[in-house]
């Protein structure tokens, strides 16, 4: 288990998550991003940049 990044709500986790997975916060609804899968952390995820083709 751990907290939201952005709410600070509890998060657990029913399957093994990896280091880079994106997951939504049920709570505010954030994306956030495994920062450590061992002990569990997230950190908000970054925003998707548009590459506009290049």
């Amino acid at each position: 288990m751990a907290e939201c990044a952005e709410c600070g709500a509890d998060i657990s986790a029913e399957v093994a998550l990896e280091e880079g997975e994106i997951v939504e916060c049920e709570e505010c609804g954030a994306e956030l991003e495994v920062i450590s899968a061992d002990p569990l952390e997230f950190a908000l995820a970054p925003d998707e940049e548009e590459d506009w083709g290049e």
